[in-house]
């Protein structure tokens, strides 16, 4: 039974990847997926719609056609990346930072929905009534919008590393599937179905993969919880 439900080196090399390239993930759309999301909840300007619709790309195209979209632009002869490549020396396709982008860039959208919706629901009398109190825009971002949002942007951080986490068609494409580099657990989980005879250490990642994701949202759920409950306890 024990040998049913011991990992291999190599799935324990695909968890701890996937985990490394969902936080790497996380960490470079946190700052500007909470700019955009606190841009579109607080301003109307001309093509916001139209933001708003690119920003959500991600999530109604095939991933195969995000990852290609990386490809054509973030590799060696493409627009950006050769810029990159000629001026930095960096070449992310086929890379574990190539996959977090990948990751990030399917996650960003349910980041800025989910901090959206939560600067949203901050009731705008209360920054314009620190604004009277001579607090400048960035004071009331800082002390009065975010905190209070709090609840939405770990909801939104916990869903987007669940989201980078399970990432497949985006990142095979873009930074294929290399064991020990790219090799997320997702993408070893395809290799294992692929291969005659490793049905049981299929399911093995399988089951290891709901775990993972049903953690992630009870985590997100109960950090969403804590977030307003220590809210209503200051305002008390």
């Amino acid at each position: 039974m024990f040998e049913a439900i011991a990992l291999s080196d190599a799935e324990w090399q695909a968890i701890t990847l996937s985990l490394k390239i969902a936080g790497s993930a996380v960490g470079w759309i946190l700052v500007p997926g909470v700019a955009v999301a606190w841009l579109l909840a607080r301003h109307d300007f001309r093509g916001k719609s139209l933001l708003d619709g690119l920003l959500h790309l991600p999530l109604v195209l095939p991933p195969v056609v995000v990852g290609y979209l990386l490809l054509l632009s973030l590799g060696r002869h493409g627009w950006l990346g050769q810029w990159l490549y000629q001026g930095f020396g960096l070449s992310l396709p086929f890379t574990w930072q190539g996959a977090a982008i990948a990751g990030g860039v399917m996650a960003f959208p349910l980041l800025v929905r989910a901090v959206r919706l939560s600067l949203e629901a901050v009731d705008p009398k209360l920054e314009a009534a620190a604004g009277t109190l001579g607090a400048n825009r960035w004071r009331v971002m800082f002390t009065i919008t975010l905190p209070l949002a709090v609840p939405g942007l770990l909801t939104g951080t916990v869903l987007a590393f669940a989201r980078a986490l399970s990432e497949f068609g985006a990142t095979i494409t873009f930074a294929s599937n290399i064991p020990g580099e790219t090799r997320t657990l997702p993408l070893a989980l395809y290799t294992l179905i692929q291969t005659p005879g490793r049905e049981a250490a299929a399911a093995r990642l399988c089951v290891l993969s709901i775990v993972i994701a049903m953690l992630s949202l009870m985590a997100s759920e109960w950090l969403a919880r804590r977030a307003r409950k220590r809210l209503e306890e200051r305002d008390r």
